[in-house]
């Protein structure tokens, strides 16, 4: 008895007539619809990963090689076909400056918490130091920066021009999706090159994470050298050249910390001025 009322339950549900074309193609539609969205979302986050994968892989790779290391390197160390990683980056050039873009605003962040976190001028410097050789920013500092403050023939102390700020009325024109203006863009460019020209930096006109970078830096190294801390010959090349020579690449982990914790304190005490001993 209830079965048969089950059943004309069903039946009366049933709309009377003939099914619309309409109502069967949004059916089909819908259907093909749910059949397709579960296969495109997993793709989407296995190409997610796959980047985090590669970019963590060539931190690692370019840190212990060297940017010389191949790409193949950098695809095995992430578990990927090198096709994997040459359809996210079509050339190492262009995943070699990812990655030293990356470890340069690391940097410059790092310089930037030490002179807003320390009054003392020395303690800023040595905490921008420790922070940097800890996190392994050095191994993977663009070889032109060291080049850029012209260490290895000029020992005479600079300190970078201080970057005037942008015009006010291309604040307003920053866009949602975090994109730069063209125009914005283009000021960059030119304050970026006119700065690096103004301070000696060659090579890096066309580089504004660098020269700020530089900039920061330089104003960690200013403030140590007239506190009288600091040796009045040492640029900021050599205190970015004591971030790449203190942070050796170990297969230890406790040892590669010890060894680069024992190689920065010498370097520090090789920086401090002779007054200050």
């Amino acid at each position: 008895m209830h079965g048969s009322h089950a059943t004309a339950a069903a039946v009366s549900a049933v709309p009377e007539g003939p099914i619309s074309t309409n109502t069967a193609a949004a059916s089909s539609s819908g259907v093909a619809q749910a059949a397709t969205t579960p296969r495109t979302a997993p793709l989407r986050v296995d190409a997610q990963r796959n980047l985090e994968h590669v970019l963590r892989a060539a931190r690692e790779v370019f840190g212990e090689l060297g940017y010389g290391a191949p790409m193949e390197d950098v695809a095995r160390r992430a578990r990927v076909g090198v096709g994997t990683v040459y359809r996210r980056f079509p050339s190492k050039d262009v995943l070699v400056r990812r990655i030293a873009e990356e470890e340069t605003a690391r940097l410059t962040e790092q310089a930037r918490s030490a002179l807003g976190q320390e009054d003392e001028p020395w303690s800023a410097l040595s905490r921008f130091l420790r922070t940097s050789v800890a996190s392994g920013a050095g191994r993977l500092l663009p070889p032109r920066i060291l080049r850029a403050d012209g260490w290895a023939t000029d020992s005479s102390p600079r300190v970078p021009a201080q970057r005037p700020p942008a015009p006010a009325e291309f604040a307003e024109d920053a866009r949602l999706d975090g994109s730069t203006p063209p125009d914005l863009r283009l000021v960059e460019h030119t304050t970026s090159a006119a700065v690096a020209q103004e301070g000696g930096y060659e090579g890096l006109e066309d580089d504004p994470g660098a020269v700020e970078l530089l900039q920061v830096v330089g104003q960690l190294v200013e403030r140590a050298r007239e506190a009288g801390e600091l040796r009045p010959d040492v640029t900021v090349g050599d205190v970015l050249l004591v971030i790449a020579t203190a942070a050796p690449s170990l297969p230890d982990a406790a040892h590669q910390a010890a060894a680069s914790t024992r190689l920065l304190d010498i370097l520090l005490e090789g920086l401090r001025s002779r007054g200050t001993h």
